[in-house]
């Protein structure tokens, strides 16, 4: 984790997605890594999520910056689906 001269923490890592889908009929093995951002509160979820863990993020993707147009998921909510006895734990920003 790191900081803005602000002060706001920050987050960045990769989300992995491994699936089967269907695409005109056929079964599809989709596989592909994302670089994920996570500011403020969401950063310290981001930040203690374990590697390897299986999570949920809901966000937008923007562009990386000005000149790089690689996409990157900014995070909004961050849902772990594993390690909770009680269910998942949601949390939103704000």
């Amino acid at each position: 984790m790191r900081y803005t001269p602000a002060g706001i923490p920050v987050s960045e890592g990769r989300l992995a997605h491994q699936s089967v889908l269907v695409e005109n009929g056929i079964e599809r093995d989709v596989a592909l890594e994302i670089p994920v951002l996570a500011l403020g509160d969401m950063a310290r979820w981001l930040d203690s999520a374990p590697l390897g863990g299986n999570l949920k993020v809901n966000g937008f993707l923007a562009a990386k910056g000005r000149n790089a147009k690689m996409p990157v998921i900014h995070a909004n909510t961050i849902e772990y689906l594993e390690g909770n006895e009680n269910g998942t734990i949601l949390q939103e920003e704000g």
